[in-house]
């Protein structure tokens, strides 16, 4: 690993070669034989563990339910879609062959699941009182993309879909908002990530929506990344569909519906937005593991510094922190805290026998280099310490990032000043729109 570490391109040289060397030697991901799919590997899918379980508490807070519908869609289905959106003829992937047999009706491997759901949803909902649907569903999805980057733009990815069924257009638009705030929320207080939120203009709606709400991201290219969408959907898909419900006065209204989705896109994210020349740096609120312990041995102090670091590693398990311990006996110090590092790992402890002497341990910032991050804390306080510095941790991603954003974020007081910023500049660029409402655009 140390040998990987030297060779990793810097970030601010070769910000894209440096994104697909990180993914492989950080062990998040690995290329599949399919164009376009990817293996997660266990590190990779731990941390998309600990963001889905962070946003599905907030799902069902707000009172959702989860469910799960199937992947294949008939063709049928999405011919009927097509009376609202264009098909995604050019992203679809198709299955014609079942066994041995060909089908007699194509089958599209779910790109999307607004027709499969909303042919359920027209057998579920018959009355007033079978609203508000609140249903969200954890699956993947394919959609046939040319051009594709680990995480970023894949041709298999995990998402979530939420699908609601409202009885009226007010409930509907406070649906798809409220879920642009849960998003909103989960970015900055777990992924340490400050989105710009706002309305994406027509022409970049969702197909169908009658309204787009997202959560945009600055990357540390200066790019845009759109990280979450959540879209009013009006009755255009209820009318496709025949939603229909008897109202209090007994009469037949269309069903008003939301959709709204987060993928494993926010892992590329996350990576693009903290990671630096070193390697990753993950949020602590997020990290497999908020803090490693790297004992450090010589000669005849290996017995009792082995044995002091497993104690401590034990009593800080037992305190309730996601805890590595690294016993490797064929790699020095120096190696490890490369690979750590790499892994973008919070917190280090460093414990040798000087320590073990003094009765204390070496607590290591990811996010700070050199002497700066380090602090010598008694042992008797280390559990206490590192939890709040896991919180400084967090905090300091989030300020950091802030700011990049906003050195970043121009404002343009006419079209000619506008196109002018976005020919030599990147990043975020405030200007009025065209119409009453202001545009956040990127």
């Amino acid at each position: 690993m140390a040998e990987a570490v030297e060779k990793l391109t810097k970030k601010s040289e070769d910000p894209s070669k440096w994104y697909l060397q990180l993914v492989r030697m950080a062990k998040l991901a690995d290329y599949g034989p399919v164009r376009g799919t990817f293996a997660i590997r266990p590190y990779g899918y731990a941390l998309w563990e600990r963001i889905q379980a962070d946003l599905d508490a907030r799902f069902k807070a707000t009172g959702h339910q989860n469910a799960y519908f199937p992947l294949l869609i008939p063709e049928s289905y999405l011919k009927r879609e097509a009376e609202v959106v264009e098909a995604f003829d050019p992203e679809l992937a198709w299955v014609t062959i079942g066994g041995r047999e060909d089908l007699e009706e194509r089958l599209a491997v779910r790109p999307t699941s607004e027709s499969i759901i909303c042919d359920f949803y027209s057998n579920w909902v018959q009355s007033y009182r079978d609203l508000p649907v609140l249903i969200n569903q954890w699956c993947n999805v394919m959609r046939w993309e040319k051009v594709t980057r680990p995480f970023l733009r894949t041709a298999e990815f995990l998402w979530q879909e939420g699908h609601t069924v409202h009885a009226t257009a007010r409930e509907s638009r406070e649906e798809a908002l409220r879920m642009q705030r849960v998003y909103r929320d989960c970015f900055y207080e777990a992924l340490a990530l400050p989105v710009l939120d706002g309305a994406k203009s027509p022409s970049e709606r969702f197909p169908g929506a009658i309204e787009t709400f997202t959560c945009e991201g600055l990357m540390g290219d200066g790019r845009a990344l759109q990280a979450a969408t959540s879209h009013d959907l009006g009755q255009n898909f209820s009318r496709a569909f025949d939603i229909t419900f008897l109202d209090e006065n007994q009469e037949r209204q269309y069903a008003h519906q939301t959709s709204w989705g987060f993928s494993t896109r926010v892992i590329g994210g996350l990576i693009l937005v903290h990671g630096d020349d070193r390697g990753l740096k993950i949020p602590p609120k997020l990290a497999p593991t908020e803090a490693v312990i790297v004992p450090i041995w010589r000669g005849e102090s290996k017995g009792e510094v082995r044995r002091e670091a497993e104690k401590l590693y034990i009593e800080l398990k037992e305190a309730g922190f996601r805890m590595e311990i690294d016993l490797d006996e064929e790699h020095s110090p120096g190696y490890k805290f490369n690979e750590h590092e790499l892994r973008g790992v919070p917190v280090r402890i460093e414990l040798g026998p000087k320590d073990i002497e003094n009765g204390q341990a070496v607590l290591a910032r990811r996010d700070v280099a050199g002497k700066e991050g380090k602090t010598f804390v008694p042992r008797s306080e280390l559990a206490g310490r590192l939890r709040e510095l896991l919180g400084e941790i967090q905090e300091s991603m989030l300020r950091r990032a802030t700011e990049f954003r906003e050195e970043n974020t121009r404002r343009a007081t006419s079209y000619e000043e506008f196109k002018e910023i976005i020919e030599e500049k990147r990043g975020f660029v405030l200007a009025p729109g065209t119409g009453t409402r202001r545009r956040r655009r990127g």
